[in-house]
């Protein structure tokens, strides 16, 4: 697992709670920011995933 693995994941789940208090709140704003840190996390994780694949390949050959 490499860094932006783990940094997308912690992302993904700090969006997920910003997203969950703006329900709560009933605060749009921070509902929707939780929502784009989600989206980003997603994408970082992403990106880390495929950089360990690309590893993996590269180290058989």
């Amino acid at each position: 697992m490499n860094k932006d693995q783990v940094k997308g994941a912690v992302k993904d789940a700090a969006g997920k709670v910003q997203e969950r208090a703006g329900q709560v709140t009933g605060n749009d704003t921070q509902r929707a920011k939780g929502l784009v840190k989600q989206g980003e996390g997603k994408v970082q994780k992403g990106y880390g995933d495929l950089k360990e694949k690309a590893k993996k390949k590269l180290d058989d050959c």
